[in-house]
């Protein structure tokens, strides 16, 4: 690809041009139309074909370069690193997708302080709930269902073993974005490897065993692990993570 033009950016007639934009290279990655090391054009000639500012494209692409799509070479300029995972527009449009990881970026920082406390204030109650939702969860990935519900039924346990009602609130004002996010990140997971499959509730069953032991710093530790490996799960079609 040597030129905007190649990639048929079009402007869209509403939206946010910042993820309409990140969401057509996006798409153009995961097809293949741009193959791993293919040169993006410049910002110049994105600018001109999709006639945005030149922060807007800039905003796209850090986030391509947050989520390892793309690297750049000094001097030479932009190229794609990796590809998404093939179901990735299966199952979510492309320009939902930051979107979706925006909110994995809200819920580390919020669902860690969560666990932290679970881990100093939970009870035989709250533990109860958490080990309930494991087997859920587990008992749906076994099935080879998408365990979107049980999944978060898990994440609301330990927000209510905080002991703060505003956690669970949080989770529940987001509820749609994040089994949004949930959704998309196990059907992924579901039609990797059993291995994949293994390490999402080893991360989870992580989560309730730090809680367990009354320790805040491992129980944080675990939540934030899980969410980037959750983000990770979404973005990186190569690895098995």
């Amino acid at each position: 690809m040597s030129d905007a033009e190649d990639l048929g950016l079009v402007r869209p007639a509403r939206g946010r041009l910042g993820d309409q934009l990140y969401g057509q290279i996006l798409e153009r990655i995961a097809s293949g139309a741009l193959a791993e090391g293919a040169k993006l054009p410049s910002e110049n000639q994105i600018c001109r074909d999709f006639g945005v500012s030149r922060p807007t494209v800039r905003e796209a692409l850090m986030r391509l370069h947050a989520d390892g799509l793309v690297s750049t070479r000094q001097g030479s300029g932009t190229f794609v690193q990796r590809r998404p995972p093939e179901g990735l527009t299966r199952l979510a449009k492309v320009t939902d997708v930051p979107g979706l990881l925006r909110t994995l970026e809200v819920r580390v920082g919020l669902e860690a302080q969560a666990a932290a406390l679970a881990a100093r204030r939970r009870g035989p109650e709250d533990l109860r709930a958490i080990r309930e939702a494991l087997e859920a969860l587990r008992a749906s990935m076994a099935a080879g269902e998408v365990a979107a519900p049980a999944d978060y039924g898990f994440h609301r346990a330990v927000a209510a073993a905080s002991g703060n009602d505003l956690f669970v609130a949080m989770l529940e004002a987001l509820a749609g974005p994040i089994r949004g996010t949930m959704s998309v990140a196990l059907g992924l997971t579901r039609a990797g490897s059993r291995e994949r499959a293994r390490r999402v509730v080893e991360e989870h069953e992580a989560i309730l065993e730090a809680i367990e032991a009354q320790d805040p710093e491992a129980a944080s530790l675990a939540m934030a692990h899980h969410l980037h490996r959750a983000r990770r799960r979404v973005t990186d079609g190569q690895r098995d993570a």
